[in-house]
């Protein structure tokens, strides 16, 4: 296969987007939603992963957090990767990990990106699905199972258990 050859099996090969977010917890196991002004529903600290520039889906989450919500706290273990599918779009590998129990001080020291998000608030596990749109919900309440057991990260299709 010549270099051009290969340059155009490359081209031709199917897209995937790919996103990173952090799960952060205040002591009552509530989570920290952010609203963003451009869309309806909530959303976690989080984005796009830049893979132009060879960025890995942790230091993605990290980046994100830092710009959408001031803290700049480096993720923890990943818990859970989700491939997502919808018919006007690539389908999407979306990396959650967690971010931990925050203290009252790092709460307090949350600033939001203006330029993208509206406000932020701690939600319980029971209302998580009310909140966030889609296949993120069930994709938050699986990574939340994986913490209060113990186990290993888990595979999502659609927010559910591949």
């Amino acid at each position: 296969m010549t270099a051009s050859d290969f340059a155009t099996y490359i081209a031709g090969l199917p897209r995937v987007l790919s996103g990173a977010a952090t799960l952060f917890r205040d002591a009552d196991g509530r989570v920290l939603l952010v609203e963003p002004n451009y869309r309806e529903g909530w959303a976690l600290p989080g984005g796009t992963i830049e893979s132009e520039s060879g960025e890995t889906p942790r230091e993605a989450a990290r980046r994100e957090t830092l710009e959408e919500i001031g803290l700049d706290l480096a993720p923890g273990r990943l818990l859970a990767l989700d491939w997502g599918r919808a018919p006007d779009r690539p389908p999407v590998v979306a990396y959650l990990y967690d971010g931990g129990v925050l203290t009252g001080e790092q709460f307090m020291a949350i600033r939001l990106q203006q330029a993208e998000l509206l406000s932020w608030k701690l939600v319980p596990r029971d209302e998580i699905t009310a909140y966030l749109p889609g296949a993120l919900g069930p994709r938050v309440l699986a990574a939340l199972d994986v913490l209060s057991t113990d186990a290993g990260p888990v595979e999502l299709v659609d927010g559910r258990p591949a």
